[in-house]
């Protein structure tokens, strides 16, 4: 029997957990994929938003708001990157002005700090490509860019290291009631607790409907993007968006905290909410709107593509309680945009809605620290060579674009929660992220992975399950 079993080991999920790990609880997150970060949350902006286009009064920009003022402090406690870069929504129409100065009006009513409209002059000496047609822009200052990688798993990293279980390859089939809580059937054994918290993303709502009447609808939105190459990144210093609409902020451009630059997404609502497949009108979209605020965006430069789901409540709004109809059931579902930045403040949100079921004691062990993967690349050349002196591993570069290591690969594996994976390892420590999108260093990763989870080459996978960059038998390959 569990206190607490958190279904879903995103963003939010892990959030939940480490803040519940505050508690003397039992906790256990189930994951049907193979390791944290393998949904909405490994595929989206990579923003934290400021906050001032969400409704007024709404929990979603309450949570916005709340979850940006925390993000920095949270990055220097978990050590992820996090750049308070700012943002500009761009006015390219005089006649839309007053949509501009709604837009500061409803942020100034959420509590967004610093906001003010910049006048053609001052924009064009922010952001030198600035768009011809610009005549405005809304300036946030709070606006930032983040690792979603490196949150997510600084987040569960740091709940698994205070004693939160985690079971991945565990999918979850069918919730049932029981005397004392909830049963969880998964295709990997039953399991009992007594607080079930749903934060399954684009699958919220089939728990939610399972334990109430009230059915909740999700809808997977598909956004594509465009990754650029790092000599793109500094094409725009903020993040760069138009005007929103009914679909969300349109496209974006934005310098990543990698150095380089992200454009997209765009707002496709699909039936296959496993449907993350590029299309190619949809990136010919991202072209045509990337260029509506910004000139000359270098997409030759684009290194990779991808598309990111998110999880769209009918209603656009969050929902994070307990219902009334299933006590002792916490909904943290349609946590879409601004989820990654509302993160934080839904974990403290949802803690102190199961805190207040359970009444459990403080965990007076608990520790709110965690230090990221060692960095070679950042260390001055005398701190590096003494590095490598005390573990050679840190001398052999296995990634060539992005100047990676054998003993960053290492840590990322053996550290808690580690990789068993090649995505697994990228998302660590971005290995395979660069120009060449893991064509050098793929085969040399597969070595180490195969070497320290004692298991054949052809054992070792992309992304888990069958995945599998090695097939048939050693006669076959020959």
């Amino acid at each position: 029997m569990y206190d607490v079993m958190i279904i879903g080991a995103g963003v939010s999920g892990s959030a939940c957990a480490r803040e519940l790990a505050r508690y003397k609880l039992n906790i256990c997150v189930v994951e049907r994929a193979e390791d944290v970060c393998c949904g909405t949350s490994k595929a989206n902006s990579a923003i934290a938003h400021a906050g001032f286009d969400a409704d007024q009064g709404s929990l979603m920009a309450k949570l916005n708001v709340q979850g940006n003022k925390m993000m920095e402090e949270l990055s220097k406690e978990l050590d992820f990157e996090f750049i308070r870069n700012g943002s500009l929504v761009v006015c390219t129409r005089e006649e839309d002005r007053r949509n501009l100065q709604a837009l500061l009006e409803n942020g100034i009513a959420n509590g967004v700090e610093g906001l003010r409209i910049v006048e053609r002059e001052e924009l064009l000496a922010m952001e030198p490509n600035i768009s011809d047609e610009a005549v405005a822009a809304l300036y946030a200052p709070t606006g930032g860019i983040l690792c979603p990688f490196g949150l997510n798993i600084a987040l569960a990293e740091n709940a698994c290291v205070n004693g939160v279980e985690f079971k991945f390859d565990t999918e979850v089939l069918n919730i049932e009631k029981t005397d004392g809580g909830w049963k969880l059937v998964t295709d990997n054994g039953d399991y009992e607790t007594k607080v079930v918290v749903n934060a399954a993303g684009v699958y919220a709502d089939k728990f939610h409907n399972m334990v109430s009447n009230d059915k909740m609808t999700i809808v997977a939105r598909r956004g594509d993007y465009y990754l650029l190459d790092k000599t793109a990144g500094k094409h725009v210093s903020r993040t760069i968006f138009t005007l929103p609409n009914e679909f969300g902020k349109g496209v974006l451009v934005s310098p990543t905290v990698h150095g380089n630059l992200i454009v997209g997404p765009t707002a496709n609502d699909i039936d296959d909410k496993e449907g993350t497949n590029t299309t190619r009108a949809e990136l010919d979209e991202v072209t045509v709107k990337s260029a509506v605020n910004v000139k000359n965006v270098p997409l030759r430069q684009v290194i990779t593509s991808f598309a990111g789901l998110r999880a769209h409540e009918l209603g656009h709004e969050f929902h994070i309680r307990e219902l009334p109809e299933a006590p002792g059931f916490v909904d943290c579902a349609g946590i879409e945009s601004p989820g990654l930045t509302s993160s934080p403040a839904i974990g403290c949100m949802v803690a102190d809605i199961v805190s207040g079921i359970l009444k459990p004691e403080k965990n007076p062990d608990f520790v709110g620290s965690r230090k990221g993967i060692v960095r070679p690349s950042e260390m001055s050349l005398e701190e590096r060579n003494e590095l490598i002196k005390k573990e050679p591993a840190y001398g052999n570069i296995i990634c060539r674009c992005e100047m990676i290591t054998e003993g960053e690969i290492l840590d990322a594996i053996r550290r808690p929660l580690g990789a068993k994976s090649l995505d697994g390892v990228k998302r660590r420590t971005r290995a395979g992220m660069g120009r060449c999108q893991a064509g050098f260093c793929s085969p040399r990763t597969m070595e180490i992975l195969s070497r320290e989870l004692h298991i054949d080459m052809s054992q070792v996978t992309k992304s888990g399950g069958e995945s599998r960059l090695i097939v048939g038998t050693n006669k076959d390959r020959i």
